[in-house]
C-alpha cells in the first residue's frame, strides 16, 4: 500500500457554502490585489491537472490560490510546494516525484514584498508528519492492534511545537508585507467519525486519531492565527459530508486509493474550489 501511494503521489462548486472563523466577514479586497500564496501540498494540489510551476512541487492551476485569484481578479504568486514545512519559508526546499530528484526551489518568502495585499498560508501538516503516519496507520486486518498508541506521544510533542514555528512564519510575513491581509488556513475533514474501514484501510480507532491529530494541529494554527491578528479558515466544520469515505462526487478529499485525480490523502479539484469559495467568502469575495 505505501509502494502504491508513492507511486501514485509521482467550476467552483460551492459558491453558497462558506465559514470563517475570524473575522465573520470583511471588507472586499480590491480588483488587482497582489497576492502570494505561500504552503504545502494542501494547497498545492499534487495531481490535479493542470501542472504549473517546478514538478516536484505538484502545484495546479486548479488549486485554491488560483481559483481564489480568479474571484477576486487579483494578481497571483503561487509558491506552494508539496512537501514543505514551515523551515521553508525562509529556506530552500529540495523537491523530488516519486523519489527522484527535481532540483531545488527558493524559500517561499521570496515572494513576499512590501506592496503584497493578500498571503495565504496553509503549513503544518509536515511539520507534524501526519501524511506519513496516515501511511503506516492502514491496516487489513479488523482484528488488528490500532497504530494510535504507536504514534500519539509523537504526534502531540510536534503538534506542540509547530506553535513557536508558525508564529515566527507569521512574523516574517507581516515584516515582510506590512500592508497584507493574512489569510491561514486549517486542514479539512479527512475522515468521518470511526472511518469506513475497509473502503479507508485504518481501523475505527485510528480513523478517530488520525483526524483528531488533524483537529489538534488546526487548534494551533487557529490559536496563532489570532495570536497575529490574522484571519483562520476553518475548513473541517464546512467538509462535513465530504470526507474521503464518501462517493467520488462528493468528496472533497481522496483517500488512499484516488477515485478522482489528486494525490493520495489530499484535495481534489472540487475540494480545492471549496476552499477557494469558503476563502472568498470570509474575504468579501
Amino acid at each position: 500500500m505505501k509502494r502504491l501511494l508513492h507511486g501514485m503521489v509521482g467550476a467552483l462548486v460551492l459558491a453558497g457554502t462558506a465559514f470563517a472563523a475570524t473575522p465573520a466577514q470583511a471588507a472586499p479586497l480590491a480588483a488587482g490585489a497582489e497576492y502570494v500564496a505561500l504552503g504545502d501540498s494542501m494547497a498545492s494540489g499534487p495531481l490535479i491537472p493542470n501542472i504549473t510551476g517546478p514538478i516536484g512541487c505538484g502545484r495546479s492551476t486548479h488549486n485554491y490560490a488560483h481559483e481564489l485569484a480568479d474571484a477576486l481578479d487579483a494578481d497571483l504568486t503561487d509558491v506552494t510546494c508539496s512537501g514543505a514545512r514551515t523551515k521553508h519559508m525562509t529556506e530552500s526546499q529540495s523537491t523530488s516525484v516519486a523519489g527522484v530528484d527535481t532540483g531545488t526551489v527558493p524559500p517561499q518568502f521570496d515572494a513576499l514584498t512590501a506592496s503584497t495585499t493578500l498571503v495565504t498560508l496553509t503549513i503544518g501538516g509536515n511539520d507534524v508528519g501526519l501524511v506519513g503516519i496516515a501511511e503506516d496507520c492502514v491496516n487489513l486486518d479488523p482484528t488488528a492492534t490500532p497504530c494510535k498508541g504507536e504514534f500519539e506521544d509523537e504526534v502531540a510533542q510536534k503538534t506542540a511545537a509547530l506553535g513557536a514555528s508558525l508564529s515566527a512564519v507569521l512574523d516574517g510575513i507581516r515584516a515582510r508585507s506590512p500592508k497584507a491581509r493574512i489569510v491561514v488556513t486549517g486542514y479539512g475533514l479527512y475522515i468521518k467519525p470511526n472511518g469506513c474501514w475497509p473502503v479507508q484501510p485504518v481501523l475505527p480507532t485510528d480513523a478517530n486519531f488520525l483526524q483528531g491529530a488533524v483537529n489538534a494541529m488546526n487548534g494551533v494554527i487557529r490559536d496563532q492565527a489570532a495570536a497575529h491578528g490574522a484571519t483562520y479558515i476553518d475548513l473541517v466544520t464546512p467538509s462535513a459530508g465530504h470526507d474521503a469515505c464518501q462517493s467520488a462526487t462528493r468528496r472533497w478529499v481522496e483517500g488512499y486509493v484516488p477515485l478522482n485525480p489528486a494525490a493520495p490523502l489530499h484535495p481534489n479539484a472540487r475540494g480545492e474550489a471549496a476552499y477557494a469559495a469558503i476563502i472568498g467568502n470570509a474575504l468579501g469575495a
